[in-house]
């Protein structure tokens, strides 16, 4: 399973998570702030209260939570003095585990599992709300997809295909122009099951 949380860094250089990047990704307050660093590359924890709506203080112990996780990086050359801390998301996908590099600890793997799900569920709920409008015929703006395929693969074609998947949307990434006002941030949820479950 994978979370791509990353603004600046593309599918080819994954990194499988620690515990403690586990343990601080599975607060919810704190994968909002990891999807605001993936759309703005600077963030203060005052720019992060006012985003989200939360106290200045709340916004620093878990900025400072996600630093000492190694899930965000400290932005000193972006500081007006020496008392300003901006921060910035590293580079690169983050594998959550697998056969590769397992989650021992039972508690955190279901923590961490139940978080990825919750956040798939919410993306979820805003498709289904804005669904029948479009359907309808009421909008004409596009703010969401829903697509079902099946296709027969082997273990080895389908992770290639996942691979191919990352490449294109990192190439769609790089070639985007960050000037354009009709730019938005899109969050792609791709789900996939074979048969057998």
């Amino acid at each position: 399973m994978t979370e791509d949380g990353a603004k600046k860094g593309t599918s080819e250089d994954p990194v499988w998570m620690t515990t403690a990047m586990l343990k601080a990704y599975s607060h919810p307050l704190r994968r909002q702030m990891i999807r605001l660093f993936s759309r703005r590359d600077f963030l203060r924890a005052a720019d992060i209260a006012a985003e989200l709506g939360v106290p200045a203080n709340s916004a620093s112990f878990h900025l400072r939570a996600l630093f000492e996780a190694g899930l965000i990086e400290e932005a000193p050359d972006k500081a007006r003095d020496r008392r300003d801390r901006v921060w910035t998301g590293r580079n690169g996908a983050l594998n959550v585990g697998g056969p590769e590099s397992p989650v021992a600890d039972d508690e955190l793997r279901l923590a961490v599992v139940a978080a990825l799900v919750e956040d798939h569920q919410d993306l979820v709920r805003r498709v289904m709300a804005w669904t029948p409008e479009y359907v309808a015929g009421r909008t004409t703006e596009v703010h969401a997809s829903f697509t079902q395929r099946t296709i027969r693969l082997t273990q080895a074609e389908f992770e290639e295909a996942m691979a191919s998947f990352g490449k294109v949307l990192d190439a769609a990434g790089e070639a985007h122009d960050s000037s354009d006002p009709d730019g938005r941030y899109w969050q792609l949820d791709l789900i996939a099951a074979d048969d057998s479950i």
